[in-house]
């Protein structure tokens, strides 16, 4: 499979009114979405993405998965989005708990996991794990490092970790295992914004180091 093609994908129904689509990877997901919120398939009234999958979600009078299914075929991923996507600015202070193990993980100094952090331009993949909480990925891949052996049971909001190809800004008070690096007093979630995610699929992320 290579970019510029369409994506290999194994359709599910899930009811009568919505499909799961299964791909390789999170980066054909974010293509894909993006192809598909550009150009819905009939019927379709929500998307929402995961890690391998994406779920396509019929309105109450739509029944036609077939229609659905030859659109996601059809689909060609749109791989670069920047220019139209929602747009995120993260301000991090770069002094989090597990910036020394990082280094030390991936070989790099502290000061190079911090320009590693900000020199890329991420993208939020999907949402999970509590509400407001992005899996970006697109980061320097001398990024990977594995989650935390034992998670800690708080998390500080505004939090900024690393774990696998992902990074992530802790939207609440929380347990978790991810390697924390920073913080940032941005709120990603808040109930009365609309809508309340700063960070949702197909934004652009870019971190942005502060005193």
């Amino acid at each position: 499979m290579t970019r510029g093609s369409t994506v290999d994908v194994r359709l599910l129904p899930c009811g009568d009114r919505a499909l799961l689509v299964e791909v390789a990877d999170s980066a054909h997901v974010v293509g894909l979405y993006a192809a598909l919120r550009a150009a819905p398939p009939p019927g379709v009234v929500d998307m929402v993405p995961a890690a391998r999958t994406l779920l396509l979600r019929l309105g109450p009078d739509e029944t036609d998965l077939r229609a659905v299914a030859e659109a996601v075929r059809r689909a060609e991923p749109l791989w670069d989005q920047r220019a139209s996507a929602h747009r995120v600015e993260v301000p991090v202070r770069y002094d989090g708990e597990d910036l020394a193990e990082v280094a030390r993980l991936t070989g790099l100094t502290e000061r190079e996991v911090v320009a590693a952090h900000t020199g890329s331009e991420w993208t939020v993949a999907f949402c999970g794990f509590a509400p407001g909480f992005g899996y970006l990925t697109g980061g320097d891949p001398r990024l990977r490092v594995p989650r935390r052996a034992v998670p800690r049971t708080r998390v500080p909001a505004g939090s900024v970790g690393l774990a696998g190809e992902y990074s992530g800004v802790y939207p609440r008070v929380s347990p978790g295992g991810w390697q924390l690096i920073g913080r940032t007093d941005l709120v990603v979630w808040q109930v009365d914004r609309d809508p309340p995610a700063l960070l949702r699929p197909g934004a652009t992320v870019r971190f942005v180091e502060v005193s």
